[in-house]
């Protein structure tokens, strides 16, 4: 990777980490607990608690990515930044840029079951 790339590799992962730290703030407040005195009828708070749902979700999902791109970041001009954690080879310059805080290549992130 060349100078230039790592210097905007290095710009794109802080940019995504604000981004995330306010993704994670606003989701935080949408999972706040829903009173059961609150003065809504009884569909929508159904509604409301299967919104809460699929935001708590999110919120676990971009806490594990905010996680990642900090251990991305602290291991930034190390040499295993660039390396698989899983095989051991070389991870494309490409697929950093794209997903960062991932530490699999293609191959061996392939192959994760989830």
């Amino acid at each position: 990777m060349t100078s230039e790339e790592k210097d905007n590799l290095k710009s794109l992962i802080e940019s995504k980490m604000e981004r995330l730290k306010l993704q994670v703030i606003d989701l935080k407040e949408l999972t706040k607990p829903i009173e059961p005195d609150c003065a809504i009828g009884r569909v929508s708070r159904m509604d409301a608690i299967n919104n809460k749902s699929i935001n708590e979700d999110a919120l676990r999902k971009k806490i594990d990515q905010l996680n990642g791109l900090e251990y991305a970041l602290s291991i930034f001009d190390k040499k295993e930044f660039e390396i698989c954690a899983t095989c051991g080879d070389h991870i494309p310059t490409g697929r950093l840029f794209v997903m960062p805080e991932n530490r699999n290549c293609v191959r061996c992130a392939s192959q994760q079951k989830y």
